[in-house]
């Protein structure tokens, strides 16, 4: 069975930080059970870890093309794990998968961290072996002794809230479609098993759920990710954004971004790109080059806001608020730091590794799709890019307890230099792409979508219809209405129930989240039909129907 991961990323360290990464050449159960155990502690809440049996390493990295394993003795490898897990105290059981990579038979051990904790392990597979606790240090299993094991000790019932169990949630709220576009995304393996495996075993691999057969609950990094409304379970779980006009405070614009973090993620930082940065060229006498220069860095922005994310808790009803000033851009989340990070080293430090985090998952997800760097990394990102920008360093404040709010300054070439004001923008607003479709569509409420003028959805229909084809206003008010079947949409504009009708104008519209199964979890049912998404409903508010 795949796992949620790539294997080609996971085994050059692209997506999981080197600590989280043990290479094996060969099998040697006694070293294997105690790094099992160490990542079952997760003494830092990084989320567990991977085994790599096949791959040799040289200071921590693998060596390619991997030695291999006999493929003759997969089978008995996997069996012998069972084994060790059995010797674990509590009994704990990673998930296996052998992968073929550059031709070679490797095994794969996904061990994520456990519920149970502390775990301990027998010191040696012989006789007189004593049981021990180990932990992760750097990238070696080590027995936990000390401060370190009273540490440990301490985390007994300490479950990260991403990772715990959502008792008011069923896991019919989880939605296929977005985990099944997960698993495109990240290219996972597991993709093609998901089609025709059962739904709750397929959350139980990913572990997004757990509990007993007969109430099976979902995760709340599950909820997070893979629920259309995860505001539902979380209170102002959405990213809100307020644009100032000017510097008094009294003329601004909100938006708010919901739907999973993911998509909150891009939707945000798609409409700071489209709406407030910009770049501004300056050609010097006696220079064939011109200076360019961007209010703000994309990378510092995206950086920012996945931090801000990935580091806020879930247990509170605060968003993650972003304010857009003509100076400057704020953005705010609660609660304060995770010690011993402090306003000092906050503020001080331009590289700030945690000795644990607050969500030991979400960072995962994140880093699988490509929206923030490893851990360690985001702060050297922040501040590289606003240097290579020309822009003053970031600021970084916290009163330790509430809150951590990040201004980035905007670049003092630009400041002077930026004509468009957002009084202006209506009149000024073009639209000449899918994308800024997207982002504009991501603003939209019932009452926003009447100040879009009819010369802006003229504009929107144009696009539309150059991307999907000249039915694509008729499909989408047909589904508007009512829920229809696939002989109903090509009915309805005249077309053939033809193969080649669904794949150039229906499949598009589904493949960008617009519409969608009225039974997901059975795709081929002779009774499906299509509806509307809530992605699809804005986007419907936006053209003329």
């Amino acid at each position: 069975m795949g796992l949620p991961v790539n294997i080609e990323e996971l085994v050059h360290g692209r997506t999981v930080e080197w600590e989280r990464l043990e290479f094996k050449q060969g099998w040697n159960p006694e070293d294997i059970i105690h790094t099992m155990c160490a990542f079952a502690n997760d003494i830092n809440n990084w989320g567990g870890g991977y085994i790599i049996v096949g791959v040799a390493e040289v200071s921590g990295q693998p060596v390619l093309p991997p030695a291999g394993l006999p493929q003759s003795q997969l089978d008995s490898i996997q069996g012998e794990i069972v084994g060790l897990a059995h010797r674990i105290s509590p009994n704990y059981f990673p998930i296996t998968q052998p992968y073929l990579l550059e031709d070679r038979h490797i095994l794969v051990l996904w061990c994520p961290a456990g519920d149970n904790r502390p775990y301990s392990a027998p010191s040696t597979l012989g006789s007189g072996a004593q049981r021990q606790s180990y932990i992760r240090m750097g990238s070696r299993s080590i027995i936990a002794q000390g401060d370190t094991l009273r540490r440990l000790q301490e985390l007994t019932a300490r479950i990260p809230f991403d990772d715990r169990v959502n008792n008011l949630a069923l896991i019919q709220d989880l939605d296929l479609g977005l985990i099944q576009a997960y698993l495109h995304e990240v290219k996972s393996d597991l993709l093609n098993e998901s089609i025709s495996m059962p739904f709750k075993e397929l959350c139980r691999v990913m572990q997004i759920a757990r509990g007993p057969e007969e109430d099976l609950r979902p995760v709340n990094i599950g909820l997070l990710f893979f629920s259309k409304e995860p505001e539902r379970y979380f209170q102002r779980a959405w990213i809100e954004l307020v644009w100032h006009q000017d510097d008094s405070g009294s003329k601004f614009r909100e938006y708010y971004f919901k739907g999973p973090l993911q998509k909150q993620l891009r939707d945000s930082l798609s409409f700071l790109q489209t709406n407030i940065l910009s770049e501004q060229v300056i050609k010097l006498s006696g220079r064939a080059e011109a200076d360019r220069y961007y209010n703000y860095p994309y990378d510092a922005l995206e950086e920012t806001l996945a931090n801000a994310v990935y580091h806020k808790s879930y247990e509170l009803g605060s968003p993650v608020e972003v304010q857009v000033w003509p100076d400057k851009i704020e953005i705010l989340s609660y609660p304060g730091p995770v010690p011993p990070v402090n306003s000092e080293i906050l503020s001080t430090h331009k590289r700030i590794v945690a000795r644990e985090y607050r969500n030991r998952r979400i960072g995962d997800f994140l880093k699988e799709l490509k929206l923030t760097e490893g851990r360690g990394t985001g702060f050297p990102t922040i501040y590289r890019s606003m240097a290579a920008n020309g822009s003053p360093d970031p600021l970084f404040s916290t009163d330790e307890v509430t809150y951590v709010l990040v201004t980035l300054p905007v670049h003092p070439v630009v400041s002077d230099q930026q004509s468009v004001q957002v009084s202006d923008q209506d009149k000024l607003l073009t639209i000449k792409s899918l994308e800024e479709i997207v982002a504009l569509s991501d603003q939209v409420s019932d009452q926003v979508s009447d100040q879009v003028s009819d010369q802006v959805k003229d504009q929107i229909t144009k696009v539309l219809k150059s991307e999907f084809g000249p039915y694509v206003v008729d499909i989408i008010y047909g589904l508007k209405q009512t829920e229809r079947t696939r002989f109903d949409i090509l009915e309805k504009v005249g077309l053939s129930n033809h193969t080649k009708n669904k794949q150039r104008y229906i499949d598009p519209l589904k493949e960008i989240g617009w519409i969608e199964f009225t039974n997901p979890e059975n795709p081929n049912d002779k009774n499906q039909k299509y509806k509307l998404s809530e992605a699809g409903r804005r986007v419907s508010m936006l053209i003329k129907l």
